[in-house]
This record gives structure tokens, C-alpha cells and sequence, in this order.
């Protein structure tokens, strides 16, 4: 007879594991099945991990966490083709006050997994779930893997992004092209005294770069800071990827080559190269997120907020509420859909599905004007340089040419109509 749990997660990423830890914690029989040989070998991600969604999982878990570099700056960067210009926030409070950290998958993942175990929860690895398990009614009772069968009063996918269980209990089709961004990343050692001089930081703080502009596609890059390594990456929507006839390697290579960033990588030696898909479809595209004897967590939900680079948290907040609703589930003795329905109330109460609904139609509206991405960061890459330039002339003449540059390229009633169309969706 196959073993029977309360709970069988599928994916040992921060929305599986937070899952296991509160269903753990509550008594509930709970095992998480991951492919790789640890948590980590098959996750990749930026390398910002948020504090308090983390402890309200594991509480004072920076004590001992694998955690890289506090975050005590943020930037924005609008690339041109050899110049950039950013906005940036730096605040000592974010020192004082853990707000977020850069962390290394490979690590923080399976310190993350370690304490899900010792919350109660079985942990196997190098095991593939090859489908979903129904009973006479239809309901999902259990998975298959690739060493025999599991059966669950709840199964929970944390499975990401292609998520083989949601699909296999019919929750979602195939996703389009234009619902999925690709993302590769660089690791890059360095010194520690390297870091610290090039991006102005001292002991354990660290800096996050968001980087936009510059291309045709649409992208997204990212440098994050860690103790002796750089984080160095970047996301592009695959239907542009295959529009432009672009691999991401070339996109990478260009960030790379840029003259703002290539001084920030001199002398550093390339450690680790990996790739994921990410959801970027918002609040439009999620799926069902429950069913009879099942919940959807994480990327499998496509639970990111893209546009505020979040999707670490969504995951931890909504493995919380899958596990909070097989808690309620077991306590009850139902695990329909009715029952698990409190799942979804669980995330409507929260910021996860607010954010991913204010802002729903941002990214479409954006990847549909690219002058956002393509046209204003050049306009002001130009008007910064106008503005500073100094040439003998009267600050008038540049004043003159900024004004010209901006009409002359959008006009006047295109300024107006993008400024209108943009806050209306935001706002």
C-alpha cells in the first residue's frame, strides 16, 4: 500500500518549504519531494530574499541563515547605449532595520529546507513526481514520482512555473509566450574589498541595481552585491526573445559590455552560470488556485509581481496560506474545494493578490508602448547630458535643446497622452 501523509508538497522552493514549516509545526504529516539533489540545485532567482515574510516563517532566522549582504540601497537604472542615468535610495535604516538580503539559492534554499525538517516535516530528494493521483469523485488524492506512489489528504504544487501537477489536475493550459520571461544569470567572484570600494559599502551591506533600457526587447537586469561574489542577470519575455531573434546570452553579453557596468565586473572571474523561467503574466493570467484536494502556490500560480521585482515573498506568503488552509482542512475533515477555497480568501486578505490587482495592467500596457523601454530612457540618458554639459553657452541654449529634444521626439500630445495612459493604470 502506498504511505499516506496529511500534506505531500511537490517543489522544495521557498513556497514549498514554507508551506511544510507551518503544516509541520501544526502536527500535520507532511512530506516535500524535490528533484534535485538538494533544495537549490534546481532554483534560481536574483538573490533577494525579503525579512519579514521570512520570519514570519522562521522566526530570528538571520541568526542562522546563510544570509550574503544587507540591503541598504536600492537603484533604478535607465541605460542608453553608452551612458546611464539612475535614482537611488539609500537608508541607514535598512541596516538597523532587516528589510531585505542577497542570498545565494544553492544555500539559502537548503538552510530553508533544513529547518522544515526540524520542524517535523520528511524531506526526500532526487525524486520526480511524474503525475497527480485521483479518487473515484475526481478529487486529487495523491502524486506518482519515479519511485512509486504517495497519497495526501492535500496535495500542495509549489512545482513552479511549468508546474506538472497543476497541469496534470487540470488547473491551467500551457502558458503563452508572452506570460513567461526567461531569466540567466552570471555569479562573479571578487574580493570583498573589491565590492566594498566599487559600490561604496562597508561590513555586511549590500546594494540592489535594477536595470532598464537600452534594447528593443523587453528586459529587465539586475546587479546584486553579495559578500564575495556579484549577481549579475537579467529577464526577457520570451515572445520578444523570439520576435527579435535574440538568445539571452546575447542580451547578457551586452550588459556586460556596457561602459557603466564592465568597470564594476573588472577582474572578477565568472563562478556559477544558471537559467529559470519566471511568470510574468500578473494577476490576468492566475489560475485556479484550488481544487478538490489540491492548492497552487509560488510561480505555479504565477504569483510574481513584476513590475515591483517580487516573487520570492509571494512565494513564502502564499506557501504560508496553503499550508494555514490544510491546517483548517484536516481540522474540519474536508478537503474539497469549498474547504480549500479558504485559500484563496487567505491571499485576497492579503497584499499578494491586492498588489497583482492594482497594478494588473501595467506590464501590458507597458510591453505595448515601448517607448517606455526604448524611447524615454534614451530621451533621458540625452536631456541629463544637456543639463550638464557645460560649454560656454548661456544654461538657456541647453534648456532650449532639452525642450526640443523631448517635442521633437514624442510631441507634446504624445507626452501628454503616455503620462495620462500610464497613471491611470498605475494609480
Amino acid at each position: 500500500m502506498p504511505e499516506k501523509f496529511d500534506v505531500v508538497i511537490v517543489g522544495a522552493g521557498p513556497a514549498g518549504v514554507s508551506a511544510a514549516i507551518t503544516t509541520s509545526k501544526a502536527g500535520l504529516s507532511t512530506l516535500v519531494i524535490e528533484r534535485g539533489d538538494f533544495p537549490g540545485t534546481k532554483n534560481m532567482f536574483g538573490g533577494i530574499v525579503f525579512a519579514k515574510p521570512t520570519a514570519q516563517i522562521v522566526p530570528d532566522f538571520w541568526r542562522t541563515a546563510p544570509i550574503e549582504r544587507r540591503v541598504i540601497e536600492y537603484q533604478y537604472w535607465l541605460l542608453s547605449g553608452e551612458s546611464h542615468v539612475s535614482i537611488s535610495h539609500r537608508n541607514q535604516k535598512f541596516a538597523k532595520e532587516l528589510n531585505s538580503f542577497t542570498a545565494l539559492r544553492a544555500r539559502f534554499d537548503r538552510w530553508f529546507a533544513q529547518q522544515a525538517e526540524a520542524s517535523g516535516a520528511t524531506l526526500i530528494t532526487k525524486t520526480t513526481v511524474t503525475g497527480v493521483l485521483k479518487d473515484s469523485r475526481g478529487a486529487v488524492n495523491g502524486v506518482t514520482t519515479d519511485r512509486g506512489e504517495v497519497l495526501a489528504n492535500v496535495v500542495i504544487a509549489c512545482d513552479g512555473v511549468n508546474s506538472l501537477i497543476a497541469k496534470g489536475a487540470g488547473m491551467h493550459e500551457e502558458w503563452k509566450p508572452q506570460d513567461i520571461a526567461l531569466a540567466v544569470k552570471e555569479t562573479y567572484s571578487l574580493a570583498k574589498e573589491k565590492i566594498d570600494e566599487r559600490f561604496n559599502l562597508r561590513g555586511d551591506e549590500g546594494i540592489a541595481i535594477m536595470i532598464y533600457g537600452g534594447r528593443e526587447e523587453e528586459f529587465a537586469g539586475f546587479i546584486y552585491t553579495n559578500k564575495d561574489t556579484i549577481s549579475l542577470g537579467i529577464g526577457a519575455i520570451m515572445s520578444d526573445l523570439a520576435k527579435y531573434k535574440t538568445r539571452p546570452q546575447d542580451l547578457l553579453e551586452w550588459i556586460k559590455s556596457h561602459p557603466s557596468i564592465k568597470p564594476l565586473l573588472e577582474g572578477s572571474s565568472l563562478r556559477e552560470y544558471s537559467a529559470h523561467l519566471i511568470p510574468e503574466g500578473g494577476f490576468n493570467k492566475i489560475p485556479p488556485l484550488y481544487g478538490d484536494g489540491i492548492l497552487v502556490a509560488g510561480d505555479a500560480a504565477m504569483l510574481v509581481n513584476a513590475l515591483n521585482w517580487e516573487g520570492t515573498n509571494f512565494a513564502m506568503y502564499s506557501g504560508k496560506f496553503a499550508g494555514q488552509t490544510a491546517i483548517e482542512a484536516k481540522k474540519n475533515g474536508r478537503f474539497d474545494s469549498s474547504q480549500l477555497a479558504l485559500y484563496k480568501q487567505y491571499l485576497e486578505e492579503s497584499f499578494v493578490l491586492k498588489d497583482l490587482k492594482k497594478f494588473k495592467d501595467v506590464p501590458h500596457y507597458i510591453s505595448t508602448h515601448r517607448q517606455y523601454l526604448t524611447l524615454y530612457p534614451e530621451i533621458i540618458n540625452t536631456i541629463m547630458y544637456k543639463f550638464f554639459e557645460v560649454d560656454g553657452r548661456p544654461k538657456e541654449d541647453h534648456i532650449r535643446e532639452m525642450k526640443k529634444e523631448i517635442y521633437n521626439r514624442r510631441g507634446r500630445i504624445g507626452l501628454l497622452l503616455d503620462a495620462y495612459g500610464l497613471y491611470r493604470r498605475a494609480t
